[in-house]
């Protein structure tokens, strides 16, 4: 069932996309907002009180509708997979950011394609050059994919799928919405739904880079992984980006997190000859964005091929 749940709410989606702004996102943000007024009062666990209000309002009626489907008949128990997984996944809610800025770099509009970026990723992108431009795309849309749909996939695939997965998307709306806004930053509040977002994303994270090196160039992917994902602040965001820009063969992060790191004494290094450590690839160009298509396409498919044998095993079992 959770196969075919997946796959029917994936081909829904690619026939009629739910948009970003629908009304049920807007709701539960607005549920998130006032959450956080009613809650937060500066200490660390408001921000514990309101992240398990916020996450038992929105999963325990989840849970509850999934039993009473299972208590129905199987075709109801589908009915709701289907209707869940579709309103978690998000494989194609800023698939036109990403397609506009890639027909405006084509064009030869940059000013179009920067005005797009920073609207997506909501960044000052003013004087970015059409390499920067192209890998800020290219990281925003694999970590978006990730966050988006393979990690809704392996929360899906655990006891009470539906509301597992409600669970991850609620969670990873908090752990920006308390931390990323201006009057947010710094604030003891949301420092809870950050710490807590990273154990629940810390297995799918890696997953997700393991598909992106076994897709891609493994060899690349797994180097990169090895010695430059420690370079980003964000420990999850850093293995997806090096793992996904080894696989594709393009330098992601910026210069301060692809630069070299030398011993403290750069006299060893003269002494010695030692090669500098080079995360691998080229500077992102504009097929650098075609390609990241092709990558999260091959992963996608990749994570349906495990899908479908996983249930094969559990109907042959």
């Amino acid at each position: 069932m959770t196969f075919f749940s997946i796959l029917c709410a994936l081909l829904i989606e690619q026939l009629k996309p739910l948009r970003a702004d629908n009304p049920i996102y807007m709701a539960i943000k607005a549920l998130a907002m006032r959450i956080e007024a009613w809650c937060n009062a500066g200490e660390p666990q408001n921000g514990r009180l309101g992240w398990w209000v916020t996450i038992a309002i929105l999963t325990i009626p989840t849970a509850v509708i999934y039993w009473i489907c299972l208590q129905i008949n199987f075709f109801a128990a589908l009915l709701w997979n289907i209707t869940i997984v579709y309103l978690t996944l998000g494989f194609r809610h800023y698939s036109h950011y990403f397609t506009s800025i890639q027909l405006a770099l084509h064009s030869g509009d940059e000013a179009t394609a920067r005005s797009l970026l920073a609207e997506w990723t909501r960044t000052d992108t003013t004087g970015l050059d059409v390499s920067e431009i192209a890998r800020l795309a290219v990281e925003k849309s694999l970590i978006t994919t990730h966050r988006s749909v393979f990690g809704v996939f392996f929360w899906f695939l655990m006891p009470v799928g539906p509301a597992c997965a409600v669970m991850y998307r609620v969670a990873e709306h908090l752990s920006r919405a308390w931390n990323e806004p201006d009057h947010m930053k710094n604030e003891a509040f949301g420092q809870y739904a950050a710490r807590i977002f990273y154990l629940i994303d810390w297995i799918p994270a890696r997953l997700t880079a393991i598909a992106f090196a076994v897709v891609g160039n493994f060899e690349d992917a797994i180097y990169a992984w090895r010695n430059f994902a420690h370079r980003w602040k964000n420990e999850s965001e850093g293995i997806i980006l090096a793992a996904g820009g080894g696989a594709l063969g393009v330098k992601l992060g910026s210069p301060e997190e692809n630069a070299v790191e030398l011993p403290m004494d750069a006299s060893i290094v003269d002494s010695v000859d030692i090669e500098p450590e080079v995360m691998p690839g080229e500077p992102a160009t504009i097929r650098s964005l075609q390609s990241a298509v092709g990558l999260v396409w091959r992963a996608l498919l990749l994570w349906m091929l495990l899908l479908l044998l996983l249930s094969m095993a559990v109907w042959l079992a």
